[in-house]
Order: C-alpha cells, then sequence, then structure tokens
C-alpha cells in the first residue's frame, strides 16, 4: 500500500484547473493575434502593401517559436530541479506581462521602424515563457492523474485551449462587430490583449493553490536520502543521450498534431480571408463554432485512449489527417458558407483524436527526473519548427504555387509521418508512467491494485519498483540496502577465493 500513491479528488481538481487556466491564457493570445493578423500588419507596418502585411504579421507570429525551444530548454530543467509549480507560475505571468504590453505598444505611424522592432522582441519574450509553459502544464497533470484515468484528466488541458482560442476569437469578433474598421485600427485592436491582465490574475490564483506533484516530491525526497541518484537524466545533455529515441518520437508526434491544430485555429482565418477572399465576420463566424466543437470532443476522446489504448487513437488521428485533407480544402475552395463548414469540420476531426492525446501520451516516454526537460526540449522544438511556422509555410507555399490545395498536402505530409511514429509508440494506458509507482483516486482503489497485482495485465510489479528506486521515486528500504551489501561483498570475496 505504501507504494500507491492516493490522489484525493479535490486536490486532482485543483491541479487540473491550476493547469487549465495555464493554457486557457496562452491560446487566448494565440486567438487574439490570430484573428488580429490583418489588423496588426496594418498598425505595425503601415507603410508596406497588403501582401508584404499579412507575411509580417504571420512572420512575427512564427518569431515567438524561435525563443520556444530555448524557454523549454531552460525552464524544463529548472522545472525538474526546483519544482513543476514555482516554474508555471512564473511561465503565466510572463506570458500575461507580455500580452498586456503588446496592448499598449504604439504602432508605426507613431514611432517608427521601432513598433515592429518592439513587438518581436515581447513576442520573444512571450515565446520563451510560453516554452515551458504546456511541457509544465502536462507534466503536472499526468503526474497527478490516476492511471486508469490519465488520458482523460490530460485532454482537459486542450480544451482549455481550444476554449481560450475560442473565447479570444469571439472577443476579437465582437469588438469587430461593435467598432467601425478605422476605429479598430485605430484602438479597438488593443482591447483583447488589455484585458490578459484580469485574465492573469483569475489564472494566477487557482495555479498557486496547487502544490508540486506526488511523484515529484518522492523524488526530491529520495535524492536527500540518497544524493545523486535522482540527477542523472536531469542534464541536457544526458537526457538527449539517454532518451533519443524518445525524443525524436515525441518531435514527429508534435509536429504533426500542431501542424494540424495551428492549421485550424490560426490559418484558417487567414487563408479563408485573404486566400477565398471571405470576409472577417464571416471567416470568424464559420471556425468559432468548430473550435467548440473541438473542445466538446477532446475529453470523449481521452477517455477513449484509457479505454482502447493511446496508439489506436492516436492512429485514427494521423489516418484521419492523411485522409481528410484534400476532401477538405476541396469543400472550402467551394467557398459557400456550408461547404466551408464542413470542410473546417473535416480538419478538425484529426485534430480531436491527435491533438487531445500527446499530454497523456508524451510525459509518458520520459522518467520523472526528465521529464519536464523532455518535454520542454521535443514539444517546443517540434512547435517551433512545424506548428508556429505552419501558417507561415502554408501562406508562403500558396503564394508561390497559386495553388490553394497546397496546405493539404503539408498537412498530409506531417500527418503521414505521426503514422509511422505511432507504430513504434509504446502503450502507455492504464499503465504507471516510466519510473513512478502507480497513481490511484481511492484508498479502495489501492487495496484492489494491491490484491490483484499478480493477474494485473498493466503491472510489471518486479520493474516497476526496479524503476522507480533507479529513477529516485522510491526509497530503497535500509534493510534492503544491507542485504545488498552483504550480498556483493560475499559475491565478490568468492570471486577473489576463486
Amino acid at each position: 500500500m505504501s507504494d500507491v500513491t492516493v490522489v484525493e479528488k479535490t486536490t486532482l481538481k485543483r491541479a487540473v484547473a491550476g493547469t487549465v487556466v495555464g493554457n486557457f491564457m496562452e491560446w487566448y493570445d494565440v486567438g487574439v493575434y490570430g484573428y488580429l493578423a490583418v489588423t496588426i500588419g496594418t498598425v505595425f507596418l503601415s507603410d508596406a502593401s497588403p501582401a508584404i502585411q499579412r507575411l509580417f504579421s504571420l512572420g512575427v507570429f512564427a518569431v515567438t517559436f524561435i525563443a520556444r525551444p530555448l524557454g523549454g530548454i531552460v525552464l524544463g530543467q529548472l522545472g525538474d530541479r526546483l519544482g513543476r509549480q514555482s516554474i508555471l507560475a512564473f511561465t503565466l505571468l510572463s506570458m500575461s506581462g507580455a500580452t498586456l504590453l503588446i496592448g499598449l505598444l504604439p504602432g508605426y505611424e507613431t514611432i517608427g521602424f521601432w513598433a515592429p522592432v518592439l513587438l518581436i522582441l515581447l513576442k520573444l519574450a512571450q515565446g520563451f515563457s510560453t516554452g515551458g509553459e504546456y511541457a509544465g502544464a502536462s507534466t503536472m497533470v499526468t503526474e497527478y492523474a490516476p492511471d486508469r484515468h490519465r488520458g482523460f484528466f490530460a485532454s482537459l488541458l486542450d480544451v482549455g485551449s481550444y476554449l481560450g482560442f475560442a473565447f479570444g476569437a469571439g472577443l476579437v469578433s465582437l469588438i469587430e462587430f461593435s467598432l467601425s474598421p478605422e476605429a479598430m485600427t485605430s484602438w479597438g485592436w488593443r482591447i483583447p490583449f488589455i484585458l490578459a491582465l484580469p485574465l492573469a490574475g483569475i489564472a494566477v490564483y487557482f495555479r498557486t493553490k496547487v502544490e508540486d506533484t506526488p511523484a515529484f516530491q518522492q523524488a526530491q525526497n529520495a535524492n536527500e536520502e540518497q544524493p545523486g541518484d535522482a540527477d542523472e537524466h536531469k542534464g541536457l545533455i544526458s537526457l538527449i543521450r539517454d532518451y533519443w529515441r524518445e525524443l525524436l518520437m515525441a518531435f514527429v508526434l508534435v509536429a504533426a498534431a500542431n501542424t494540424l491544430g495551428y492549421t485550424l485555429t490560426t490559418y484558417m482565418p487567414t487563408y479563408l480571408t485573404t486566400t477565398l477572399h471571405q470576409s472577417m465576420a464571416q471567416a470568424n463566424l464559420l471556425t468559432l463554432p468548430i473550435l467548440l466543437i473541438v473542445a466538446a470532443c477532446i475529453p470523449i476522446t481521452g477517455a477513449l485512449s484509457d479505454k482502447y489504448g493511446r496508439k489506436k487513437i492516436l492512429f485514427i488521428g494521423a489516418l484521419t489527417g492523411c485522409l481528410f485533407m484534400l476532401p477538405a480544402f476541396k469543400l472550402m475552395e467551394r467557398n459557400e458558407s456550408a461547404t466551408t463548414f464542413l470542410g473546417l469540420l473535416l480538419i478538425a476531426v484529426p485534430v480531436i483524436f491527435f491533438v487531445a492525446n500527446l499530454a497523456s501520451s508524451l510525459p509518458a516516454l520520459f522518467p520523472t527526473a526528465s521529464r519536464y526537460g523532455g518535454m520542454g526540449l521535443s514539444y517546443n522544438l517540434a512547435v517551433a519548427i512545424f506548428g508556429g511556422t505552419a501558417p507561415l509555410i502554408m501562406e508562403a507555399l500558396v503564394s508561390a504555387t497559386g495553388n490553394v490545395m497546397a496546405p493539404a498536402y503539408w498537412i498530409m505530409f506531417t500527418s503521414a509521418c505521426g503514422l509511422v511514429t505511432v507504430l513504434f509508440l509504446a502503450e502507455s494506458a492504464r499503465r504507471p508512467m516510466p519510473g513512478t509507482l502507480p497513481t490511484v483516486s481511492s484508498q479502495q482503489e489501492a487495496r484492489d491494485l494491491v490484491a490483484t497485482q499478480d493477474e494485473n495485465p498493466d503491472l510489471d510489479v518486479s520493474t516497476l519498483i526496479k524503476d522507480a528506486e533507479e529513477n529516485g521515486t522510491r526509497t530503497v528500504p535500509d534493510g534492503l540496502k544491507a542485504a545488498e551489501k552483504v550480498v556483493d561483498h560475499a559475491r565478490s570475496e568468492h570471486q577473489r577465493i576463486e
């Protein structure tokens, strides 16, 4: 029983709420910026052509992701050493502060070239802090969640993400309906950014109510008793050396899933307005219901992964990413409201299956002592190269080829890479994560788990305990350590005599 971690429901709820609000804030900014991309290009590069303004605003969005790998590495390493909670509080304050300052930043007509320069610097600062957000949030919620329901609880992170995006996009749409185009360009665009301050206050309140995870605390306690044992996998070099396969699998899966995710959330407003020449209001009205549908369906696929396995659900996501894109973009090409909506819905299907299960699948690739760092490196590097640049890449492909179907081919390529990677992924549903002891939601569940451990297909007890001791989440009993010393001494004496 002492080897089983019991997380009470109230503690679990606080942990989930504290992580979800951070993802809400992160994607609120993404939604606001994505839906104001055209306006931001006009404000911060007012003397350029409309095409250059669009590419500038999308390029600035991509610049954010240049800083994400650095933030993921630095904050991930600190999160493994100092704790998940303190780093997540920092990321939240940094993200919201940068968002607020963007809303207060003068435009090109006021301060000239300093306007785009300062905008880029703020987005870089925002990207650095964001680099530790999703990696830390997914690490924290998966370490808190019971093994049997980890997929469901981890998927709630992405519910927060899409609700945050929908809220930001909906707020922008409401302001656009309420103001004239001139007022929107003059000052209206600032309102959603400035509102980040009160929203951040609410988010910080929830996040400070969350303590560090039991797995991290166990690793810290074990490291104090056995100094050095839990530090082996925390350094960046040793992380890459020991877990390069896991890092590579995580990188490809994130690249595939986030190409789809950022296409739906960030690129579609630009694609519908500039490539298909729909009005911004129409584009917003068509995409917002899709985002709400995605948010509502994500917990369902998370729960399905708990029942049927992560690999099957991820496989469906990658496969539909390959099969649904050509029909989706063909439907949108007809440029009618109904067909555009159906096309967006087809893009949403793989997102629901794919993106929703990253938060539970990726942290399970790494042991506790290296989990935040492994997630921070692999996730943010993939998002920087493929996710955040997806709108820029697809807009450039359309501009270069003149083919409105070019984005579909790019998504199909990344989804095919994800499909192959899923085949090599180890199943993690209903199992403790590497180096971690079982986690349950009640004392009765703990007793049942102990009583049925021998016939439980999801538990290999001897391997489980050995991994936990090696990774610092279980202290080797003093009696056992003494016995091992006696055995080792006897063995060495026997070899010496021989």
